[in-house]
């Protein structure tokens, strides 16, 4: 309240200055006639004066600015021809850059919040430029006069750009204009108008000097890459165009890439082909999950009318049968596979001794190109005790083979609720702990309340609000000592505890620290949009750089490692993030893609949710699948989908249309004119556009309508 009070009052002290300016024609004051006429009067002012006027011409110079008033150029120009060409430099560069930087506060306070939270979507790669880039772009703008200043202020105040930022970008970006305006101030007298200035041949020259930030731009970045690369030894020929290290889903998509447009590639791994996601992560985990899935459909044979059913199981035989999965899937990520394919596969430990070279199993091969795709593994944090107790994480709980009675999950993250629910199913006791106040907290409050309910229902002891302390082992027995909130601790005991607290970048071991390699804060290698670490000709994809930790999201940046690797600097491509799904394999599922609520808020991104409740569709009822619910977040009275999420079975295949949607720019009404077939739980994306449609209804039309109607019966 009190800011939108401040605002008021803002705008009306501007309303009046402007006022007053056109209503009294005070720019007649500003204009070169009238300098002109009162030179000599002005010089002899100055000559007696000369503090003073130089301290009123200064508060004019930057109320006119920071107004956005027209009359700087003269302003300029009338400081050359009284100051002379230093002192006036001086004055209007600092004038002038004050004005702009009131004129930047003002628009920022007045209307940032307003834009960015209405077209924070659209602007949001703006708003990453702007944090990333935005020195060079104002310094580039402020070199070339054809755009207006005043609207450059105006502008930059809508952005991220930090205020001290583009107080000095302004200051030295201006400069050169200023000294020109100011020189030619000097020559007033000889000046019939402001063409003798901003000639043709003066604008193409600032237009020219204006590229040159972008061009030292990729100067710097070219001379930066060099610098890394210039104290080793470039070899006279290469044995490959692009080595690929890890043969994960990034690496072994970044090879096949290469293969198909047929350069010479290596892809070495040390352990398994396949990496993470078929040897212990995405396939193992869902081939757990559908065996757990078909038990829990034995364990409600009543909804599907049957009295009773009994499964007679060998946990162990379950765990044989994952396994038996992995392998009948392994071919497709083989040696063999990809050496016909004319990928040189290397079994063995690969060591980067220098960007050109890499060795394995002794021997030193030589790449034009690098790809690192070494993925991640589990975080396994020092909790006091943690080295008595027995635990598993998501990479070497597959080797396990009898049930653990009584298990313990930390972190209810989408692995460790995925697993909780599928031992429970298998007989487990089990006891899901979660520091934060709620499960998955990075879906919506509502999505992750129906999976807590569902899991809850099915026996978890689910423990939010409470931190692991650490570990007691005392007379075999193996117990969590847990802090909640309110300081008050808790015992729990346990035959197994499983870790799913996270990820780290697998970012050591194989020669990086020696290369000097730049890591992030969160430990992940640093790269730029083009996927590209600071070396110029080593690339990274997948989980050792995130953000995102997925395998189709490995893949998909392999695409843009390899292409820009193989084919810089003829062409290159920026990664592009704008749609990305996932899903959480829980019971019922949760799907998104785009934003949620809880990601538009935080973003100040203005949005419509439309829902449709699963539980009202005919398949859904005949499948005894009937809940969950499907929400669309859409642009305030258009179709166009800003984010979906799912909840429900299935939900990670009926999401495909809404990524097609995103991805091409097709909106709700689209979905709405689609034939879908019935009965299909993919119908809800149909129903959830047709409620979308219903509240949007012109109601004046209908109206009109129903007495059109009423006419024609009579």
């Amino acid at each position: 309240m009190k800011a939108s009070i401040q605002k008021i009052g803002l705008l009306i002290v501007i309303a009046v200055l402007a006022f007053s300016f056109f209503q009294y024609d005070l720019g007649s004051y500003l204009t070169l006639d009238y300098f002109k006429s009162q030179q000599q009067a002005f010089e002899a002012y100055y000559r007696d004066h000369t503090l003073e006027t130089i301290a009123i011409y200064f508060a004019v110079y930057i109320i006119v600015t920071a107004l956005s008033l027209p009359g700087a150029v003269i302003l300029t120009l009338v400081g050359g021809a009284l100051f002379g060409v230093v002192v006036g430099v001086v004055v209007v560069s600092f004038a002038s850059t004050i004005g702009a930087t009131c004129a930047f506060l003002v628009s920022r306070f007045l209307l940032r919040d307003y834009v960015q939270s209405k077209f924070g979507d659209k602007l949001q790669p703006v708003n990453e430029g702007i944090k990333k880039d935005g020195a060079f772009y104002l310094f580039t703008l402020r070199l070339i006069p054809v755009f207006p200043f005043f609207m450059i202020n105006l502008v930059m105040g809508l952005t991220p750009l930090s205020t001290i930022k583009f107080f000095f970008v302004s200051q030295i970006g201006m400069l050169a204009g200023t000294a020109v305006f100011v020189n030619a101030g000097t020559q007033i007298g000889k000046l019939e108008s402001l063409s003798g200035i901003l000639s043709l041949p003066i604008l193409i020259s600032f237009a020219l000097l204006g590229i040159f930030p972008l061009i030292a731009k990729n100067i710097i970045g070219f001379i930066r890459g060099r610098r890394y690369l210039k104290k080793y030894k470039k070899p006279a020929s290469f044995d490959y165009n692009l080595v690929a290290i890890g043969a994960g889903s990034g690496g072994l998509v970044a090879s096949l890439i290469a293969a198909a447009v047929k350069s010479k590639v290596a892809l070495i791994e040390k352990h398994k082909m396949g990496g993470d996601c078929l040897n212990t992560g995405c396939v193992p985990s869902k081939a757990l999950i559908r065996s757990a899935k078909m038990l829990s459909y034995a364990k409600k044979a009543n909804k599907y009318g049957f009295k009773k059913t009994t499964v007679d199981f060998n946990f162990s035989d379950v765990m044989e049968r994952v396994q038996q999965v992995i392998k009948k899937i392994e071919p497709h990520d083989s040696v063999e596979r990809f050496t016909d394919l004319g990928v040189d596969c290397i079994q063995g430990e690969a060591k980067i001794i220098s960007p050109y070279h890499v060795e394995v199993n002794g021997k030193v091969i030589t790449t034009k190109n690098i790809v690192i795709s070494t993925g991640g593994r589990p975080s396994v944090p020092n909790f006091p005790g943690i080295d008595q107790v027995n635990y598993k994480t998501s990479d070497t709980l597959w080797d396990l083979r009898e049930l653990p009675k009584r298990l313990l999950v930390l972190g209810a993250g989408p692995i460790g609720c995925e697993l909780a629910q599928s031992f429970q199913r298998f007989g487990s006791e089990v006891t899901l702990v979660q520091r934060a106040d709620t499960i998955l907290p990075a879906e919506d409050a509502d999505a992750s309340e129906i999976v807590r309910d569902s899991l809850q229902k099915e026996g978890i002891k689910l423990m939010t609000g409470c931190s692991a302390s650490h570990f007691v082992t005392e007379k075999g027995k193996q117990t969590l000592i847990c802090t909640k909130k309110d300081e008050t601790q808790v015992e729990i005991g346990f035959d197994l505890v499983l870790l799913a607290l996270g990820r780290k970048a697998n970012t050591s071991g194989f020669g990086l620290d020696d290369l000097d390699i730049q890591l992030s804060d969160k430990g992940t290698i640093e790269c730029d949009e083009f996927m590209r670490t600071n070396y110029p000709n080593i690339y990274v994809c997948g989980d050792v750089t995130g953000p995102y930790q997925f395998t189709h999201v490995a893949s998909h940046q392999a695409w843009f490692a390899t292409v820009n690797a193989l084919f810089s600097p003829l062409k290159k491509f920026k990664v592009d993030y704008r749609v990305i799904p996932w899903a959480t394999f829980t019971d019922p599922e949760i799907a998104r893609v785009g934003l949620n609520e809880k990601e538009a808020k935080q973003k100040s991104i203005a949005y419509e949710v439309t829902t449709y409740g699963i539980d009202d569709l005919d398949r859904a009822i005949a499948d005894s699948e009937d809940h969950g619910v499907v929400k669309v977040l859409t642009v305030p009275g258009k179709d166009k989908i800003l984010g979906v999420t799912i909840v429900g079975a299935h939900a990670s295949d009926i999401i495909a249309e809404f990524v097609t949607a995103m991805k091409y720019n097709l909106g709700l009404n689209k979905i709405l004119g689609t034939i879908h077939i019935y009965p299909t739980l993919a119908e809800s994306n149909k129903y959830v556009a047709g409620n979308w449609k219903k509240k949007h209804a012109p109601q004046g039309v209908l109206a009109m309508l129903k007495k059109f109607h009423t006419w024609r019966r009579h």
